[in-house]
C-alpha cells in the first residue's frame, strides 16, 4: 500500500466521520492529477454504514428514489465523479439534491467531484467543499517506494518528490518515464525531470491553444509566476505586460482575487509555461521586464535573465547585486529566486557556490526549507573556500534546528563556527548560539555551556564546574518557557539568595536552566564573502551580549547577566528587525520581564510578516504563547499557538511545531479537554522522540499529567510525574522538570503518598528563591501546606494566597480549592465553603472547567450546593472547546475548517459536535445555528 493510498484513507475515513454531523455533503475537488476518482473508490471501499450507489448524468432521475430509500431504510453513500462534465439540467438535480440532503438530515451521504481548475458550478455553489491538497513531502517518497518497489535512489527519489510538488499523477508520469537504472542512480537523470510531455500528460485538455486571445494572458501570468516563485503575479503588471484589459473577462483557468492573479490550478500555470515555445516564452518576460516598475530593480531583472538565450554573466552579477541590496524592497522569497537564477547564469564556480548559499538563506527566511536544504547541496563542496562551507553549515544547522534531529543540528553549527572563525568571527558568534540553542532543544546543559564558551575566557570556575557535572537532570524553570526560556530575578534576589552549605552549585545548575534558545534562524547569516551579511552594524554586538548574558545565566552569576541581557532587550526594541527582536524576547523572559518579552514578541511577529520572513512567524509565535502562559493567560497562548502551528507546519518546521502542540496540550489540561491533551500531547512527542527535543517532551508529559490531575486522578497524575521531577535517568529536561514540581507535590499528597514529594519542594525553593516567576513563591508556600502538620498548614495556605496577587486566576483557584478541601476535611465548614466558591468561581473564569467541578462536588460534599451560575443559556452546558466548536459551525465553517482553525484533527471536531449535538437535543447543524444566534440575541455566554 502506498503512502499516498494510507493518507487519503486515513482522510477518506475522517470525512465519513465529519459527514454524520457535517450535513452528508461534500464537493470533492483539486487539480489535475490530485486523486478525485481514487478518493471516491476510497470512499466506496471504506463505508460501512449502507449500501453504495454511483450515478452518473444519465441516471439522476434515480437519485431521488435512493434517497427516499434511504429516508425508510438507513444510511446510503451516494457517489459522483466529474459532476462538472454533466449538462446543466443534470447538474441543477444534483444540487438540489445536494441541498435536499444537507437541509433535511437524511441518512445519506453524497459524495461528488468536480475539476479543480475552473470555478465551482453555480448548481453547486453553497455546498461544503472540500480540497485535495497536494501530498506532504513524506507520502510522496512512499508513493515512490511503492510505485518503484523500493528500487530507487534515496537522492533520485528526493527529486522526484521535489519535481512533482505533492501532484500524486505527475510524480507516477514522472517515475514511469525514468529507466531502472535512472532510478537506481546509476545514470543521469532527464533535465528537466518533469518536461513538457509529462506536464501536457497530466493536465489532458485543459491546456489553452497558442497565444492570442487569452493565450497572451496565460502564458503571462504563467512566466510571472515562474520567475517568482509565488502561488500569484501582479494583476497590474500581467496585464500592462500583454496589453490585457484590467477588468476584462478572466480564462476559467485564472482567478483574479485583491490585485493579484492566479492559477486556479497550479500544475496547468506549469504546463501553460512548459508547453508554450521558448520563443513565446521570452516574449513575455522581455514584456515583463518591460512594464515592471523599475528597469534596474530584481524584478526587472529577473525578468531579463529569463529572456536571454547566450552567456549573460554581466546581468547575472546585476541580477546578485540587486538581490543583494540591503536597501531593495524585495521579500526574501523573491531574492531567493533572483539569486538562484544568478547562481544558474554564473560562469565561475566560486560564484555559482555563493550566489546558492545567499540564495539558501533567504530559501529559509521565506518559509522554503527544502529549497534551501536542495541549494546547501549546490553549495557544499571541498574545493569551495572556508567561508562559504561554514556559511553552508550554519544554514544547514538552522534548517535542522526548525526541522530535524537537533543533535545533527549542533554538530553543523560547531563546524561552522570552526570554519568561519578565522575570517568571519561574528558569524562564528551566530554559529555558536546555534549550537548552544540545539543542546538546550536536546537537554544538554555541558554542551550548551561548552558552546558558549568564548575563546578569551578564564579558567572555568567551581561554578562552572558544577554546572557542567549535572547534565539533563537539574534545572528549574518557571511557568513554561520557550525553547527560550526565563531566568528572570537577574542581579535581584536571585543574587541575593543565602546559599546552604554544599547548595551553590546545585542551585546554579539549576537556575542555569533559564538559557533561551534563542539564535535560531538569523536573519543576518553570512554572506558568500563571509562578513556580516545585510542586518544592523551592531547585530555582532547583539549577539556577544546574547551569549555573555546566557552563559552567566547557566553559570549562576546573575550579577554579569544583567547588563548584556538589558543591553539585547533595548536594541531589539528599538529596532525592526525581527531576528533582532526575537533575542530580545529571549533576554526579557531571562530578566523576569513578561511584559517587555510580549511586546518583543508582538513586535518580532509583525515584523517577520511585513518583511515576508515567513520562517520566524512560528518563533514569534512561540515566544508569544510561552510568554502568555508565564503571565497565566493560557487562553491567549492558545490563540497564538494555534496561529503558530498552522505557521510552523507551512514553513515545514517540525520541531517549532512540536511547541507549540506542547503549548496547546498545557493549555488544554486546564481548560479539561482530555482529548486534546492527548493529541497534541502525542503530536509533540513524535516530533521530540525522532528529532530529540527533551525539552518539548518534557512539557507533554506535563500536561498530561496536570490533565489526570484535573479529572480527579492523583495517583496516575503522581505516576506520570514522578519519573519527571525525581533525579535520575528518566528525569525531565534540565530547564522544564521544575514547572511540574507544584503538580506533583498535590498529586502525591492528594494520593496519600506525600512522603515522596518532600525532596523535590526544597528543589523547589531553590527556583522560587530566584524571583524570575511570579508564581514560584505562592506556589512554594502551597506545596510546604499540602505536606505540612495541621498546626502549621493553615498559616501556610493564608500566605500563599497573599502571594497569589500577580499568579493569575488558575493558580490563585488551585491554592484556594486545596485550602477549601483542607477546611473540610477538619470540619471548618464554613470557611471551606467560602474558599470551595472563590476557587470555583476563578475556575470558571479562566475555563477550567473539570476543575470547577471538583471545587462544586467539594461544596456538595459539604453539604451546600454551589451558588448559581450566571443566566447564561443553553450553550452554557458545553465545555470551552465545545462552546468553541458551536460558534465556528454556527458561522458556516464545515469540520475541516474548524479542524483548520483550532489546529486539531476533523475526528476530533465530530467527537466534539457529536456531544454538542447530544447534550444540547439537537438534530441538525441548522438547529445549532438558530440556538447560537437566539442566546447572541439575549446576550447569553457563548
Amino acid at each position: 500500500m502506498t503512502g499516498h493510498t494510507t493518507a487519503r484513507q486515513q482522510q477518506v475515513a475522517e470525512l465519513l466521520d465529519a459527514l454524520h454531523t457535517d450535513g452528508g455533503v461534500r464537493v470533492v475537488t483539486g487539480e489535475p492529477g490530485c486523486g478525485r476518482t481514487t478518493f471516491l473508490k476510497t470512499a466506496a471501499r471504506l463505508f460501512r454504514d449502507g449500501p453504495v450507489r454511483h450515478f452518473g448524468a444519465d441516471r439522476v432521475r434515480e437519485l431521488d428514489d435512493a434517497l427516499r430509500t434511504a429516508a425508510a431504510d438507513g444510511p446510503l453513500l451516494v457517489c459522483v465523479d466529474d459532476a462538472h462534465l454533466w449538462d446543466a439540467p443534470s447538474r441543477a438535480a444534483l444540487g438540489n439534491a445536494a441541498a435536499r440532503v444537507r437541509e433535511s438530515g437524511l441518512p445519506a451521504v453524497l459524495l461528488l467531484t468536480v475539476a479543480g481548475h475552473r470555478p465551482v458550478d453555480r448548481e453547486f455553489t453553497g455546498l461544503p467543499v472540500l480540497r485535495l491538497g497536494p501530498l506532504t513531502p513524506g507520502d510522496a517518497a512512499l508513493l515512490v517506494e511503492g510505485a518503484t518497489d523500493g528500487a530507487v535512489d534515496p537522492a533520485v527519489r528526493e527529486e522526484l518528490v521535489t519535481a512533482a510538488e505533492g501532484n500524486p499523477a505527475l510524480l507516477r508520469a514522472s517515475v514511469q518515464r525514468l529507466s531502472p537504472a535512472q532510478l537506481a542512480g546509476a545514470r543521469s537523470l532527464p533535465r528537466p525531470l518533469v518536461d513538457a510531455e509529462v506536464l501536457a500528460g497530466v493536465a489532458g485538455g485543459r491546456l489553452p491553444g497558442p497565444p492570442g486571445e487569452c493565450g497572451d494572458l496565460l502564458l503571462t501570468t504563467a512566466a510571472a509566476v515562474r520567475a517568482t516563485g509565488e502561488e500569484d503575479a501582479d494583476a497590474g503588471l500581467v496585464q500592462r505586460a500583454c496589453g490585457a484589459v484590467a477588468e476584462g473577462p478572466l480564462p476559467e483557468v485564472l482567478a483574479r482575487t485583491e490585485g493579484r492573479l492566479r492559477f486556479r490550478s497550479a500544475l496547468v500555470g506549469r504546463a501553460v509555461y512548459a508547453c508554450a515555445l521558448p520563443e513565446h516564452r521570452r516574449a513575455a518576460h522581455r514584456a515583463l521586464a518591460g512594464a515592471a516598475a523599475e528597469a534596474d530593480g530584481v524584478l526587472a531583472l529577473l525578468h531579463r535573465s529569463w529572456a536571454v538565450t547566450g552567456p549573460a554573466s554581466g546581468l547575472a552579477d546585476a541580477l546578485a547585486a540587486a538581490a543583494a541590496d540591503p536597501a531593495c524592497p524585495a521579500t526574501p522569497a523573491l531574492r531567493h529566486h533572483a539569486l538562484a537564477r544568478a547562481a544558474d547564469l554564473a560562469r565561475d564556480d566560486a560564484d555559482r557556490a555563493r550566489r546558492n548559499l545567499a540564495a539558501a538563506e533567504h530559501a529559509l527566511l521565506a518559509g522554503r526549507a527544502s529549497d534551501a536544504r536542495r541549494l546547501l547541496d549546490l553549495a557544499r563542496g571541498p574545493a569551495e573556500p572556508a567561508s562559504v562551507r561554514g556559511g553552508a553549515e550554519l544554514l544547514r544547522g538552522a534548517v535542522l534546528l526548525a526541522d530535524g534531529p537537533v543533535d545533527d543540528a549542533r554538530e553543523s553549527f560547531l563546524l561552522a563556527a570552526e570554519l568561519l572563525a578565522p575570517t568571519a568571527p561574528h558569524a562564528a558568534a551566530r554559529a555558536t548560539l546555534g549550537a548552544a540553542d540545539a543542546a538546550w532543544s536536546a537537554g544538554d546543559p555541558a554542551a550548551c555551556l561548552s558552546a558558549l564558551a568564548p575563546t578569551y575566557a578564564p579558567p572555568v570556575t567551581p561554578l562552572a564546574t558544577a554546572c557542567v557535572r549535572v547534565p539533563r537532570t537539574d534545572t528549574p524553570e518557571p511557568s513554561v518557557v520557550p525553547a527560550g526560556s526565563l531566568a528572570g530575578g537577574v542581579g535581584g534576589s536571585a543574587a541575593k539568595t543565602p546559599r546552604r552549605c554544599g547548595q551553590p552549585s546545585r542551585r546554579a545548575a539549576r537556575v542555569g536552566a533559564t538559557a533561551p534558545r534563542a539564535a535560531g534562524i538569523p536573519s543576518t547569516a553570512p554572506v558568500p564573502d563571509g562578513g556580516p551579511p545585510s542586518g544592523p552594524p551592531q547585530g555582532a554586538d547583539v549577539a556577544r551580549d546574547h551569549r555573555d548574558g546566557m552563559r552567566a545565566v547557566l553559570l549562576g552569576r546573575f550579577d554579569l547577566a544583567a547588563h548584556p541581557l538589558r543591553r539585547v532587550l533595548e536594541r531589539g526594541l528599538h529596532g525592526t528587525d525581527p531576528a533582532t527582536l526575537l533575542r530580545s524576547a529571549a533576554a526579557a523572559l531571562m530578566l523576569g520581564e513578561v511584559s517587555a518579552a510580549r511586546r518583543a514578541g508582538a513586535r518580532a511577529l509583525a515584523a517577520a510578516r511585513t518583511s515576508g520572513s515567513a520562517a520566524l512567524e512560528p518563533r514569534a509565535l512561540e515566544y508569544l504563547a510561552y510568554a502568555e502562559l508565564r503571565a497565566g493567560r493560557h487562553q491567549l497562548a492558545r490563540t497564538h499557538a494555534e496561529e503558530g502551528l498552522r505557521t510552523a507546519e507551512r514553513a515545514g518546521q517540525r520541531n517549532t511545531a512540536a511547541h507549540h502542540h506542547a503549548v496547546l496540550a498545557l493549555a488544554a489540561s486546564i481548560e479539561g479537554e482530555a482529548d486534546l491533551v492527548a493529541e497534541h500531547a502525542e503530536a509533540a512527542l513524535r516530533t521530540a522522540r525522532r528529532h530529540g527535543l527533551a525539552q518539548a517532551a518534557t512539557l507533554a508529559h506535563w500536561a498530561a499529567a496536570r490533565a489526570d490531575l484535573g479529572a480527579g486522578r492523583p495517583r496516575e497524575a503522581a505516576a506520570r510525574l514522578g519519573p519527571l521531577v525525581r533525579p535520575g535517568a528518566r528525569r525531565g529536561h534540565f530547564a522544564v522538570w521544575m514547572l511540574a514540581v507544584p503538580c506533583f507535590v498535590e498529586a502525591a499528597a492528594s494520593a496519600g503518598r506525600p512522603q515522596y514529594a518532600a525532596a523535590v519542594v526544597e528543589d523547589f525553593a531553590l527556583w522560587a528563591a530566584c524571583g524570575a516567576d511570579p508564581q514560584a513563591a505562592a506556589q512554594l508556600l502551597r506545596c510546604r501546606a499540602l505536606l505540612a502538620a495541621p498546626d502549621a498548614a493553615d498559616e501556610l495556605y493564608l500566605r500563599a494566597l497573599g502571594r497569589h496577587d500577580d499568579a493569575g486566576d488558575f493558580e490563585r483557584a488551585r491554592t484556594e480549592l486545596l485550602y477549601g478541601k483542607w477546611l473540610r476535611r477538619r470540619r471548618r465548614l464554613r470557611e471551606a465553603r467560602t474558599r470551595l466558591e472563590e476557587a470555583r468561581i476563578g475556575f470558571e473564569r479562566c475555563g477550567a472547567g473539570l476543575w470547577a467541578q471538583q471545587a462544586a462536588a467539594e461544596l456538595r460534599a459539604g453539604g451546600a450546593a454551589p451558588a448559581a451560575a450566571t443566566e447564561a443559556g443553553e450553550l452554557a452546558r458545553l465545555t470551552p472547546q465545545q462552546l468553541r466548536i458551536a460558534r465556528c459551525v454556527a458561522e458556516g465553517a464545515t469540520n475541516r475548517e474548524v479542524a483548520f482553525r483550532l489546529s486539531v484533527s476533523t475526528r476530533t471536531v465530530d467527537y466534539h459536535l457529536r456531544n454538542v449535538f447530544a447534550t444540547l437535543g439537537l438534530r441538525s447543524r441548522v438547529e445549532l445555528v438558530r440556538l447560537v444566534e437566539q442566546e447572541e440575541k439575549t446576550g447569553a455566554r457563548l
